[in-house]
Parts: structure tokens; C-alpha cells; sequence
């Protein structure tokens, strides 16, 4: 299986200005980091997960990974973002791995994955509700 990665939807204020993020992009958007994953090679096919307001929101499917001219690394992910049934996870700068059994379902048509304000979805979570 491969292997995924969360990143924090920086500035964003809502779910929707995420899916706006990667509007009239084509297929692909890329993002820059300062150094390349040492397992990388396991997360092409992989998803990157989008945290929003301390949830996992959302994923983008990884493409691959390049050299930028000034040294650092471009995250290739699909612009095709999928929302997912929200789960708790702490903010955190940069990236962070994530095992696929520790990765929310895909939302099934017509489902809605309402974002809990982030003390509730801890104080659940804390509780193994969520």
C-alpha cells in the first residue's frame, strides 16, 4: 500500500477555498518543500491529506516528486481534491507521514463531512468517539 502524507491547509478559511486553491489548474498542482521525503519513492500513488481546522479534510492524489531549480522539492498531486470523512489531527508545520490504516474513508456520494470546531473534535477524539 502506499504510503500517505498530511500538510495544513495554510490560510484557509474555509473547505471551500481549498477546492478554489486548485481551480483552473489542470490536472496537476504542485507545491514546494524544503527537503525530499526519505520515502518518497512509497508515496507516489499515495494521497496527500489536507488539515483544515485540526481534521483531515480532504486528499489529493501524489504524482510524484521533482527537483526545483533552487534545490528544494515540488510535491506533484493531483488537482483533483476528495473530501473525506473528517478526523482529528493535530496542525503541525511542514509535512508529516501518514499509514494508510490511519487514513479517513473517501466521503460516498451525496455525503456530507461537516468540519466540527476543533475543541469538540479533540474533546471526541480524546474520548475515542471520533
Amino acid at each position: 500500500m502506499p504510503l500517505n502524507m498530511t500538510k495544513v491547509a495554510y490560510g484557509a478559511q474555509s473547505l471551500a477555498e481549498i477546492h478554489g486553491w486548485f481551480d483552473n489548474r489542470g490536472p496537476e498542482a504542485r507545491l514546494t518543500t524544503r527537503n525530499l521525503p526519505r520515502r518518497h519513492a512509497e508515496m507516489i500513488g499515495g494521497s496527500l491529506y489536507w488539515i483544515f481546522r485540526h481534521q483531515l479534510v480532504a486528499r489529493s492524489e501524489i504524482l510524484g516528486f521533482e527537483e526545483a531549480p533552487d534545490g528544494r522539492t515540488v510535491i506533484v498531486i493531483s488537482s483533483r481534491l476528495i473530501e473525506v470523512h473528517p478526523r482529528p489531527r493535530r496542525a503541525h508545520q511542514g509535512w508529516r507521514y501518514l499509514e494508510e490504516s490511519e487514513a479517513p474513508a473517501d466521503l460516498g456520494e451525496g455525503e456530507s463531512g461537516e468540519v466540527l470546531p476543533p475543541d469538540l473534535a479533540g474533546e471526541l477524539s480524546r474520548l475515542g468517539l471520533v
